[in-house]
């Protein structure tokens, strides 16, 4: 996730201060209104430091002893509680007892996190739910009862535990029928809602509608509207900090929106309006059995055609440039589908909130060196109006992003592209994966672009002791443990699933989901989809969840025996070299096994030992052997011990996943420098492109090897190349592009933008004018057609997608290991006696990094009768070395394999 964030410039955030009578009913007027109006401006502000666990309890962590405990309570929001004075504004007051008992066993534990302090009773629980509608302060008096201490609540707890039911919902936001529709919203926090309904995007309102609030559930209902038109949410609530408001929102079920977002879409998606011809009959590939199948494709859908000149001008960038089966991208992924690729995961295309719908702004890049600086600085001046970023903004959870529609006006428009893209990418042979982004919001608070904190104020989102909104995954950090954020994300996952057909999912920052509601998004996905959809994602450990700080989350650690996967670190680093988030002098010093450590120091490496080219080598067959946490290896310094008990990052186990599906390998994705690029770091300046390109493919053998999920960045296989950026988010097309006519890798196109890189440019600038390091179209041919190889050798044989643990443990071997290595090379066996789809007796395959050839005598491979994988014998096959020089010596067991190079041997 390194460096994403929303762009948050040009939100408008500032409230209409339009100010009205608090007991004003909405009108028509009000739904082409401003996007929120103060009913009643607060009186006053307050730190939420205090929590209310369920209907009954609260808790305040650091009250101090003594006193009375008074719930004060205003319609209007008017309270005011000042130290040393008595609370004025308030329509009433509770008073609260103190709670001495234990709590019970789940409160405890949800709330674990909380500092220790008072336990307050609210004796007239039915009073409760009409609190939680209004302004509430709980105050601590002094006996003359002035205000000792007074805060805020955080309701979270107590809007569960009163409105657990509404998770049985299953019709939220709009169901159409041939008569109206049919409106729900969850706000149980409001004091009155209605829909405006509209006839078109733009136009004035056609009507507005009272809704009906049911108590049980907290759920708003009403009919109105039809099929085709738009409506928006009148929600009168309190917000924290800015009074009673009425808050115009689009529904944070919309499954469609007019252009910006500025309305929902009233449909229903089963519609046969809403439907390509063939959907209903379009399948997705059968070419995933076990998730250890999957090969995944990471691809943006902008990237993928803006710069294709053979995609009509108009379906550049767009959902249906992928329909368009004749264009270079195209042809690229049926190729790769073809060779063994699986899945495309496409980055975000959810509606997002950073990319202008309409009228975004193209930068002019002027003719610059490539180390030049103007390059980048036309690409800054216009990144918050551009049409480009990755999309990790998330404004609508459940409705296609409007910019990748060819009329992001209309809201059927972009539903019905949406399914040709995955109905022309299943045509292909691909499979369709969505990049979800549930651990965050673009924006939260009054802010025009917040959505569910307008509805449910102060519920949606993960507070921090004081009641501010924690930000550790760059934004405003959702919290699916609450009851309803959790059904957000598990209802939005199903919807995808079922009405869009896609097959597996990539969740971003995913260590911030509780495991258990990740458990939860499996089932009631494979349920929607009449079969399992795969779930990988980021398993990252970090931020006021770590550890387990509030829930057993779904991480790298807590997510083994899951069947989910998460993106592994361990081999990422060492093939590459360094840490995701270094800088200066560490990306060039910090090399990896595949592009130099000890063996091909660069110019600037200084002294490293050879026990850390070992300690890599180890590293590597860690990925190798599927992170297994009980797979025992022999390291370098001689000890047999299971991959749980070697340390990775001064503190992890090395090995952490249950099960090979577990385990999700890359070597690039989205985040940080290529490979290419962070390889222009690491490899000496003198390196040839084509041995550049040779290394790129040692990384895509290793990680095509490795047991589990296989993840790429596109245009890994064509040496992609964003001139060194280190974070392209937002750095718009020009470091984005892809070139499927394989002539350019876009490498030396100018400095990268300042803001992510402009510390290193001192380091950039020697590096992006050396013209050495740019590849031919010879060389990113050449990487093209071996990426492919490696594809069809992965897909040959289950051997290299072996099912279990169990499986792993009985039939990986490590040959070349412990202190005598040579440790320029991976030497691996897998036997393939009686094990389906194995296809082969049994499996050698060898990985030599080292710029010279070398051999590798293997006692217990004697005898045998090995000959080269097909594919490497193949008239096509790519890398011509490995059928000239790449050798087996029967007689004494030894293999002999070319520089550079991966080889696989097999017996029939």
């Amino acid at each position: 996730m390194a460096g994403k964030r929303a762009i948050v410039a040009g939100v408008g955030g500032a409230l209409a201060l339009t100010c009205l009578a608090a007991s004003a009913a909405p009108s028509l007027a009000d739904c082409d209104g401003g996007f929120a109006t103060v009913l009643s401006p607060a009186a006053a502000s307050a730190d939420a430091r205090a929590y209310w666990l369920d209907r009954q309890r609260i808790q305040w962590p650091g009250a101090a002893a003594g006193g009375v405990f008074k719930l004060y309570y205003s319609a209007n929001a008017q309270l005011q509680a000042t130290p040393g004075a008595r609370v004025t504004g308030a329509d009433g007051a509770i008073s609260l007892s103190r709670f001495d008992g234990a709590l019970p066993a789940a409160l405890a534990q949800r709330f674990k996190f909380i500092g220790a302090g008072a336990v307050l009773t609210v004796a007239d629980q039915a009073r409760v739910a009409k609190l939680l509608t209004q302004q509430v302060l709980l105050v601590q008096e002094a006996d003359d009862g002035t205000v000792r201490d007074a805060t805020a609540l955080q309701i979270a707890g107590a809007l569960d535990d009163l409105y657990a039911s509404a998770a049985k919902a299953e019709d939220l936001g709009v169901v159409v029928s041939a008569r109206n529709a049919a409106f729900k919203l969850w706000a149980p926090t409001a004091q009155n809602v209605a829909v405006c309904t509209y006839a078109s995007g733009t136009g004035k309102a056609a009507a507005i509608t009272p809704m009906t609030r049911d108590d049980a559930t907290g759920i708003w209902s009403a009919h109105a509207g039809s099929d085709g038109q738009y409506y928006q949410y009148l929600v009168d609530v309190v917000a924290p900090g800015a009074g009673l408001v009425r808050n115009l929102v689009t529904d944070p079920y919309s499954i469609s929106l007019t252009t910006d977002s500025k309305r929902s879409y009233i449909t229903d998606l089963g519609a046969a309006k809403l439907k390509p011809a063939g959907w209903n009959q379009t399948k997705s590939p059968n070419t995933v059995h076990a998730q250890t199948d999957m090969t995944v494709y990471e691809l943006h859908v902008r990237d993928f055609s803006i710069n294709d000149s053979t995609v009509s001008e108009a379906n550049r960038g767009k959902y249906t440039a992928f329909t368009e089966a004749n264009s270079n991208g195209m042809k690229h992924l049926t190729a790769l589908a073809k060779a063994g690729m699986t899945d495309i995961h496409l980055l975000p295309v959810y509606d997002i909130g950073s990319v202008p719908e309409q009228g975004c702004v193209v930068p002019q890049i002027p003719a610059d060196a490539p180390d030049g600086d103007e390059q980048q600085a036309a690409v800054t001046r216009v990144k918050a109006q551009d049409c480009y970023n990755w999309g990790y903004d998330p404004y609508h959870y459940n409705a296609p992003e409007g910019s990748y529609s060819t009329d992001p006006a209309d809201g059927a428009k972009r539903i019905v592209e949406f399914r040709q893209m995955v109905q022309a990418l299943h045509k292909a042979g691909l499979r369709v994966g969505m990049d979800v982004v549930y651990n965050h919001t673009f924006i939260a608070g009054q802010n025009e672009k917040s959505v569910l904190d307008r509805v449910v104020p102060g519920y949606y989102h993960r507070l921090n002791a004081k009641g501010a909104i924690e930000t550790s995954t760059c934004c405003d950090n959702t919290a699916t443990e609450n009851l309803m954020m959790g059904k957000l994300m598990v209802d939005s996952v199903a919807l995808w699933a079922k009405q869009y057909k896609i097959d597996s999912f990539r969740f971003d920052l995913m260590g911030h989901q509780p495991r258990a509601v990740m458990e939860q998004v499996q089932a009631r996905a494979d349920q929607a989809a009449g079969k399992h959809v795969n779930l990988i994602g980021e398993g990252w450990n970090f931020g006021e969840v770590a550890n387990g700080a509030r829930f057993v989350q779904a991480s790298q650690l807590s997510l083994n025996g899951s069947g989910i996967g998460t993106f592994s670190d361990r081999g990422r680093d060492a093939v590459r070299g360094g840490g995701a988030g270094d800088s200066g002098e560490q990306l060039i010093s910090r090399q990896g096994y595949i592009n130099g450590l000890v063996y091909d120091a660069n110019e600037q490496a200084g002294q490293h030992a050879p026990q850390e080219l070992l300690h890599a080598a180890d590293m590597i067959k860690v990925g190798l052997a599927g992170t297994i946490r009980s797979y025992p290896l022999t390291t370098a310094d001689g000890r047999t011990v299971a991959l749980q008990d070697i340390v990775y990052g001064g503190d992890q186990p090395a090995g952490y996943a249950s099960e090979p599906g577990e385990t999700v390998n890359y070597v690039e994705n989205h985040d940080n420098q290529t490979l290419y690029d962070i390889n222009a770091f690491k490899l000496p300046q003198a390196t040839t492109a084509r041995d550049r390109a040779q290394v790129q493919m040692l990384g895509a053998a290793i990680n095509a090897f490795s047991q589990g999920v296989a993840y790429f960045h596109a245009g890994f296989d064509i040496l992609r190349s964003k001139s060194m950026d280190r974070n392209s988010f937002e750095s718009g097309d020009w470091f984005n592009r892809l070139d499927w006519s394989y002539q350019d890798n876009y490498f030396g196109t100018g400095l990268p933008p300042a803001a992510d890189n402009g510390k290193d440019y001192a380091l950039l600038k020697p590096i992006l004018r050396n013209p050495a390091i740019k590849p031919t179209p010879a060389d990113i041919a050449y990487a093209r057609d071996a990426f492919r190889d490696l594809l069809a050798i992965r897909s040959s044989s289950t051997l290299f997608r072996l099912r279990s643990a169990q499986d792993i443990k009985q039939r990986l071997r490590f040959f070349n290991t412990g202190p005598q290595q040579v440790s320029t090379v991976i030497a691996v066996h897998i036997d393939g006696s009686g094990y389906a789809g194995a296809r082969f007796k049994s499996i050698t395959y060898l990985i030599n990094v080292d710029k010279t050839a070398q051999q590798i005598t293997v006692a217990e491979e004697k005898n045998h009768n090995y000959t080269l994988h097909p594919v490497h014998t193949s008239m096509t096959a790519a890398d011509k070395r490995v059928a000239l020089q790449a050798k087996y010596d029967k007689s004494s067991g030894t293999f002999t394999i070319p520089p550079r190079s991966a080889v696989v041997f097999v017996q029939n």
